[in-house]
């Protein structure tokens, strides 16, 4: 299982976004928003289960 690439010489590569401030900045808020999203939403469900089982008496 080798690779097909025989030579490395001349090999050149293409970052399309990697000089572009605002896009790294929109991907980072996009970052910020996805995360705070999924730790809110654990809160709240740990928030609701826990006074559900208060009001059931569970110990």
């Amino acid at each position: 299982m080798g690779s097909p690439i025989k030579s490395w010489e001349g090999a050149t590569a293409y970052f399309t976004g990697a000089d572009s401030p605002g896009m790294l900045k929109a991907i980072f808020v996009l970052m910020l928003l996805v995360a705070g999203f999924v730790i809110f939403n654990a809160m709240r469900h740990e928030k609701r289960v826990t006074r559900k089982l208060e009001e059931s008496g569970y110990e």
